[in-house]
């Protein structure tokens, strides 16, 4: 018995007709009918990879497709027996070319991200210069083009003059007022390949001519006039000349595809198998399904979560749980007919099967797979009358292969084990089966009805019970899994519930033992009380999703309050910066104005208005800050706050510098101002860099030194015109002042000229310890004729 008769039992074949579905052209679908598991670890994840990709693939791009391509592999063979193809054939290869190198383009400029598809369409060939010549050759609609041949130009040219003199030639016959009479009709048409004029049968011979054919009624013979029988003859040639050069050229297209039918080949065998790929990510997608994970060994550790059977309704399937114990590797499911027991046996069959196969299951995430070396089924009735075999001949048939092919590495699902015969010998030949798997270590999934067979399960190292439910109210299964829990005969509750009179029951009910008795009401309780057990876990999980979806609320909404108070901040930070910008526009207006206009007597000079307004701007700029406001940072740091530690401030969403740390509140230095704040709310983001200096020794602290009086010397700095031993001097002294009157930055205008000048500035301030950066100004504000350096002030 081989394999294809347990896949063949399992539904697998109807699972590749579904995929084969989705596939675009006849090669992929021949290799999706012809897809089996694989048995090789590496080559099953190769699969499943592929899958994943051509899965993301088509959800970032859905429009990547091997469209238009067709299998052309039949007409490479009949090329390389040198029989011309047809144009339509020609176009058909040309097309599949153009498709693989669009496709091969697309996806190799995300070889990065799709490495598995990217080696697919590494295998195409693009074939240019047969594509090149068979476009020259051969138009969109299947026509031979004159520019294929130079030959083929000069022929057709001739036959359209040849053609265009004997049409003329016979209108002036028909027009003729002579022959005109002789005439049925005035036009001229066709038989048998020769143009020909409708002629009056009784006036037969006055217009001299050939006879081709005559009307139905006999009243008109179509005559080839004497004229024109040079002339149709030259047309007639002319066509045969035609077709000779149309099949010289169609045969030199084909020697051609012949040269390349190799490459070819290679092409649609690749796009075959990229096509598979997304035929598997679209009905991966159609089901809803995951990639699963896989160990190496087999037995306990095949885990389905939420697992489907993929040829059911997906809107009324009932999902089931698979999830073997620990150092389990036999599961013997019990329950009332129609409720479940084999459907859950082919999804698990099925689920294998299509994983090794390289398909996403219809599982949820987390679901868990050993590699299987083989996959064995036994299952339904399969009676066979020509071989008069029994139901239970047969399956016992099927059985006796299965265990002399299987071993620790297979998977074993089995329908109804020994059924079919004498109960007693039937549950005692069942059990003998199974402990024969059990003892070999087979992955064995069990569907039974004897009783037996729960207390083999109970009581056996390796096998575990399991039952599909029954609700005894509706008389209907409800088609859920329950591991652990053998199923409970429901008898007595549906002949009660079906009106069965209660003394016959209760007559019934004394022939079971007691013991049975007992049995049956123990399962009872487990079952209620794993019913209860499921509905408190999913209230909890219910008020667990509540919770985190409220928290994720809060979350979003305080992410909002940050986002809004930023865009406060900055708003208020851009207004102060345009009134700024407004009071230096006046600031140069009136300096214009002081140009022309002499200063009153008793006024201050404007240069000393002038240091002063702008002492008070860069104050102002200082205070305001130029910066938007801040993100606040991630804690790198937890313990006791130190002075010099860098900490972010809650109350004003900003980061400061720690000066002091006592009895629960932290007193922090904020640009030009301090504040003292609660220990929580403030985080620790930097340790402070312990000084190199002894205390004591440094003299003066910077702090200290931008307290002294020392007037601005404001925002910008002009070298221009100055040489570079001029105006380095100058800039040492403007950097000095600027910082000890604590401006955050400055501009140094040098021009563009040659460069010289504005790479010594540029070096100066790279070097200079008052620097903290620099860079070109803005267009807005000189571009690389400005130098904009951030001073290293606190």
């Amino acid at each position: 018995m081989s394999l294809n008769k347990h896949l063949y039992t399992l539904e697998f074949p109807k699972i590749l007709e579904r995929l084969a579905r989705q596939a675009d052209f006849s090669a992929s679908k021949e290799l999706a009918l012809g897809l089996v598991p694989a048995f090789y670890l590496p080559e099953v994840c190769e699969m499943q990879s592929q899958t994943s990709e051509a899965r993301r693939l088509l959800g970032v791009k859905p429009d990547v497709s091997i469209g238009g391509a067709r299998d052309v592999r039949p007409l490479l063979g009949q090329a390389s027996r040198s029989a011309a193809l047809l144009p339509n054939e020609l176009l058909d290869i040309r097309q599949t070319l153009v498709a693989a190198r669009h496709v091969k383009q697309a996806i190799s400029r995300l070889a990065d991200q799709f490495p598995r598809l990217a080696d697919i369409v590494g295998r195409i060939q693009e074939c240019p210069e047969l594509v090149q010549e068979i476009s020259r050759s051969i138009s969109d609609r299947g026509e031979v083009l004159d520019t294929a041949s130079s030959a083929l130009a000069r022929v057709r040219s001739e036959l359209e003059v040849a053609h265009q003199r004997l049409l003329d030639r016979l209108q002036r016959i028909v027009q003729s007022p002579h022959n005109s009479q002789y005439l049925q009709e005035t036009f001229v048409t066709q038989r048998q390949g020769r143009y020909v004029i409708p002629l009056r049968a009784e006036f037969k011979g006055r217009i001299r001519g050939i006879v081709h054919d005559q009307s139905a009624s006999g009243a008109t013979l179509f005559i080839e006039p004497l004229a024109t029988v040079e002339l149709n003859n030259r047309w007639y040639q002319l066509q045969l000349d035609e077709e000779e050069e149309v099949r010289r050229v169609l045969l030199a297209l084909t020697e051609l595809v012949a040269q390349e039918s190799k490459y070819i080949a290679w092409s649609v065998e690749a796009l075959a198998e990229l096509d598979l790929a997304f035929a598997k990510a679209k009905y991966a997608d159609e089901l809803d399904a995951v990639e699963p994970e896989w160990v190496e060994s087999a037995g306990a550790s095949i885990r389905l979560l939420a697992a489907r059977h993929p040829l059911l309704d997906p809107e009324t399937v009932v999902p089931v749980d698979v999830d073997l114990p620990p150092k389990t590797f036999m599961l013997v499911i019990t329950g009332p007919n129609t409720g479940g027991k084999t459907v859950t046996l082919k999804t698990v069959g099925l689920l294998v099967a299509m994983a090794q196969a390289g398909l996403h299951i219809p599982a949820a995430k987390g679901s868990i797979l050993p590699l299987f070396r083989g996959i064995y089924a036994d299952m339904g009735d399969e009676q066979s009358i020509e071989q008069s075999l029994s139901t239970f001949s047969s399956h016992l048939t099927n059985i006796v292969s299965i265990l002399a092919e299987c071993d620790d590495k297979s998977l074993v699902v089995l329908d109804e084990l020994g059924a079919g015969t004498d109960p007693v010998e039937g549950w005692a030949l069942a059990r003998a089966i199974l402990e024969h798997l059990r003892e070999h270590g087979v992955t064995t999934f069990v569907a039974t009805h004897y009783s037996e067979l729960k207390a083999y399960a109970h009581t056996t190292p390796g096998v575990t019970n399991a039952s599909v439910e029954f609700d005894a109210e509706t008389l209907a299964p409800t088609y859920r899994l329950t591991i652990g829990l053998p199923g409970r005969s429901n008898a007595f509750a549906i002949a009660r519930r079906l009106g069965l009179d209660e003394s016959v029951i209760q007559v019934a009910q004394d022939v079971v033992s007691p013991e049975a008795l007992q049995t049956e009401a123990m399962l009872r309780d487990i079952q209620a009380q794993l019913d209860a057990g499921t509905r408190e876990r999913a209230t909890a999980e219910a008020i667990r999703v509540q919770v985190e979806a409220r928290l994720g609320e809060l979350n979003q909404r305080l992410a909002n309050i940050d986002k809004e108070r930023r865009e406060i901040l900055n708003s208020a930070h851009a207004d102060a910066r345009r009134e700024i910008e407004a009071v230096r526009q006046e600031l140069r207006r009136l300096r214009q104005e002081w140009a022309v206009t002499p200063p009153l007597e008793g006024k201050a000079p404007l240069p000393v208005l002038e240091k002063k307004a702008e002492a008070e701007l860069a104050t102002l700029e200082a205070t305001v800050g130029v910066e938007e406001a801040p993100l606040r940072p991630e804690p790198k740091y937890r313990g006791p706050l130190q002075a010099g530690d860098q900490v972010w401030v809650e109350p004003y969403q900003a980061v400061g510098e720690v000066i002091s740390s006592r009895r629960g509140e932290v007193e922090v230095q904020l640009g030009r101002f301090r504040a003292t704040v609660k220990r929580n709310q403030v985080e620790l983001h930097e340790r402070a860099v312990e000084a190199e200096t002894p205390p004591g020794e440094g003299g003066a602290e910077a702090s200290d030194l931008r307290m002294l009086a020392v007037d601005s010397p404001g925002l910008e700095l002009d070298l221009r015109g100055l040489t570079t031993e001029e105006a380095l001097p100058r800039l040492d002294l403007y950097l000095d002042n600027a910082y000890l009157v604590g401006l955050p930055w400055v501009r140094i205008i040098h021009g563009k000229g040659t460069g010289v000048l504005r790479a010594a500035v540029r070096d100066a301030l790279q070097d200079h310890p008052l620097v903290a950066s620099c860079e070109s100004g803005k267009d807005g504000e000189g571009g690389d004729g400005v130098t904009v350096a951030k001073l290293a002030v606190e």
